[in-house]
């Protein structure tokens, strides 16, 4: 399916370069800390569910991608399974928004789309705020793999301010051990005198 191109990633998978432009996009754009994109103007109520799903969707990919450090997060195998569970509804995502973009831009629509794509993507990209990111986004991916088909758009409406929250530079600061609090002790050298120790 055309959504789903160069979104599927593993260490395996021959897509992952494609998959990892977004991400490197953000990182050039300097995306240190991430924002949420601007609503989109004059939605209908099935583009409103799409643009949520399509923001999970980006989440959990950016995550899938951005999270590999902790095997125990399982951010990737649960990406990929949540691809396969709710294709219906992410294929139908992509149309809705496309849709949306060529109503509202014309001619520009599918160029637009592609912006709107990439600052979806963008908006999850943050080092500052990797671990709590990483943390929520693979609760939020388990939990969206028990939800049935044909209700990610209101799972996503309900877990996306969570997602969001956990991105916020500030939730890492409570986390980040804090350095200039150690004392380290001085050492003494344990071979005084010598000049090597036995």
């Amino acid at each position: 399916m055309a959504w789903q191109q160069g979104l599927v990633v593993g260490r395996r998978r021959p897509h992952l370069r494609t998959a990892l432009l977004p991400l490197a996009l953000a990182i050039a754009a300097g995306a240190a800390q991430a924002a949420a994109p601007a609503p989109l103007p004059n939605l209908t109520a099935k583009e409103a569910r799409a643009d949520n799903i399509w923001a999970l969707r980006a989440g959990l990919n950016v995550a899938a991608l951005q999270c590999q450090f902790s095997p125990f997060l399982a951010t990737v195998p649960t990406y990929n399974a949540l691809l396969r569970q709710h294709s219906d509804e992410m294929s139908d995502a992509f149309k809705t928004m496309t849709g949306y973009f060529v109503r509202t831009k014309g001619k520009a629509g599918q160029r637009a789309f592609d912006s709107y794509a990439t600052r979806a993507n963008q908006s999850w990209a943050s080092f500052d705020g990797q671990i709590s990111f990483c943390n929520t986004a693979a609760m939020v991916g388990r939990k969206a793999l028990a939800v049935p088909k044909g209700q990610l758009g209101d799972f996503a409406a309900v877990e996306l301010p969570a997602m969001r929250q956990s991105v916020d530079m500030k939730q890492e600061q409570l986390l980040a051990p804090r350095l200039d609090w150690a004392i380290v002790p001085q050492l003494t050298d344990p071979c005084p005198g010598k000049r090597r120790c036995r």
